[in-house]
């Protein structure tokens, strides 16, 4: 017999069912080919061959010809077909032993590995030479009762709800307090011009009295040196630091533990700095019983959590529609197949039920009227419409004669069908579209992993920024006193020149790492 060689070649350009004929039935005709299969899905095409005659750099050229896009691709491990199995039965090491051997030395086994703990076996096979069915056969004729591992056909785990539920919910809880807040910080700006006018006009209408004292009430001091504006800011801000920002802890945790700085680490690390700083600021002010309220960044950590937890919570809906579309997608597949042995002249020797994981490649099987079609596969008897609308999205059913192609989870119509299988289970075209839209869910989009990579620098490079500020403005506090007493208002005289400058120095630079966190960068 001459020997058979197999290749694989990514074909790119492909656009419908008819391209996938065209190479077919081109190639065919070839020297030295000796099948060819082509999935459209995954754009590669299986070609057999004759080493004597053709090489796959000639196969990859006669498909160019076509005017296809094609390359052969070096790593043919993509190929083999993988078998997870249940075992059950073992008793010993030996048990393990003899399994593996006796699979091993069967003709298309290529791997094989048996684990006696989890009653677990991992098989890679040549579909062209064995198949699951093959297999299975092989360890029940040694005494053991086996089955296919039970592959989860929902796509829980793409399920977004729960993230869904905890950013809303976060986002839910930063906005009722972030309002309140807001209304306070804007309240006293409007206050505050309003004031500083009526100081250089000196004449009061009745009006500027009554915003001066309603403004008056906000900077009222319950305790010395304790606002009415600066507690409800703090109370309000609490209950954000801590629910809002529950899940931006647990992250930025993470990533630290991985010595990694991502755009958590930065929000935690404004917000935790802000509410921090005007805590203390305020103990500070109530211990010394100041006569000046402070200045506090308690609207900060509200307002950042109220934008990225809507930003999150917004990513996540949308991740959720596309898990919708998969989960419906993965329903399509039809869960058994009915396979039958034929006589000569195509008489029905017998049929029966498989699992769909079981079908092997160049298995006969029969679809009746008004069932899925458990494989891709070509039509070797019978005349039907197929309505293929998943797939193509073409309402009108199809008409299938012997020679054409049917695809798994389309659905048959009237006639009854023989078609014999050409692509099975990964190798679907289902199965390819689950496969790409679960890719595209589980990898990030290129400028977020841009964003990611810049953050990672960025964190390091503001935490030093707003350091840097610290130093500076200590420095030249010390050095130039006057330059601080200008820029620093409302300080009163009774606080020593020292406390004073490291006030400023703390409050330049919390306002520097507050205003580069995140914003821009994390939000977009």
């Amino acid at each position: 017999s001459k020997t058979i060689s197999k290749c694989y070649v990514q074909v790119t350009g492909m656009t419908c069912a008819s391209c996938v004929a065209n190479i077919e039935r081109n190639l065919r005709r070839e020297d030295g080919i000796h099948s060819i299969l082509v999935a459209l899905m995954a754009g590669k095409a299986e070609v057999r061959y004759n080493p004597a005659v053709i090489h796959p750099a000639a196969i990859a050229e006669l498909i160019r010809e076509l005017g296809f896009g094609a390359t052969v691709m070096e790593n043919c491990e993509e190929g083999d077909g993988i078998l997870e199995l249940v075992v059950r039965g073992m008793t010993c090491a030996s048990c393990v032993h003899k399994i593996e051997s006796t699979l091993m030395k069967t003709n298309g086994v290529l791997y094989c590995s048996v684990a006696l703990a989890t009653n677990k076996a991992h098989i890679k096979y040549d579909p062209e030479a064995i198949g699951p069915r093959d297999v299975i056969q092989v360890i029940k004729d040694l005494g053991f009762t086996t089955s296919l591992v039970k592959k989860d056909r929902s796509a829980s785990h793409l399920d977004h709800k729960q993230e869904i539920r905890q950013w809303k919910r976060s986002f839910v809880v930063s906005l009722v307090f972030c309002i309140p807040v807001m209304g306070l910080m804007i309240y006293m700006m409007v206050m505050d011009s309003q004031l500083s006018d009526a100081h250089t006009h000196h004449n009061m209408s009745r009006e500027d009295m009554e915003a001066l004292h309603s403004s008056m009430v906000l900077e009222y001091q319950l305790l010395p040196g304790l606002s009415v504006m600066n507690l409800l800011s703090f109370l309000l801000c609490v209950p954000v630091q801590v629910f809002g920002g529950w899940h931006f802890y647990i992250q930025a945790s993470r990533a630290l533990r991985h010595n990694t700085a991502n755009m958590d680490v930065l929000v935690v690390l404004a917000t935790s700095i802000a509410f921090l700083y005007s805590f203390i600021i305020l103990l500070v002010a109530m211990a010394e019983r100041a006569k000046v309220n402070p200045v506090t960044f308690f609207d900060t950590p509200p307002m950042l959590f109220v934008f990225i937890s809507l930003g999150r919570w917004l990513e996540h809906v949308a991740k959720g529609k596309t898990s919708e579309a998969l989960a419906r997608l993965i329903s399509l597949q039809a869960t058994e197949a009915t396979i039958v042995t034929l006589g000569p002249d195509n008489v029905l020797l017998s049929e029966e039920q498989v699992d769909v994981e079981l079908v092997q490649r160049g298995d006969i099987v029969k679809v009746v009227p008004g069932g899925k079609f458990p494989v891709d596969g070509r039509v070797i008897e019978g005349h039907s419409m197929v309505d293929e609308s998943l797939i193509t999205g073409e309402a009108m059913p199809v008409t299938k004669k012997p020679g054409n192609t049917v695809i798994a989870g389309s659905i048959n119509q009237n006639g009854s069908l023989l078609i014999s299988a050409t692509h099975v289970g990964a190798d679907t075209t289902l199965s390819q579209i689950v496969k790409l839209v679960e890719e595209a869910q589980t990898s990030k989009a290129p400028i977020q992993q841009f964003a990611d990579k810049l953050s990672g620098y960025f964190v390091p490079f503001i935490v030093a920024v707003s350091v840097v500020t610290l130093f500076a403005w200590i420095v030249i506090g010390f050095v130039d006193f006057e330059i601080v007493e200008k820029y620093f208002l409302g300080y009163n005289k009774s606080i020593s020149a020292a406390e004073v400058i490291i006030r400023f120095a703390f409050q330049a630079s919390i306002t520097v790492l507050c205003i580069a966190c995140p914003c821009s960068l994390g939000l977009a």
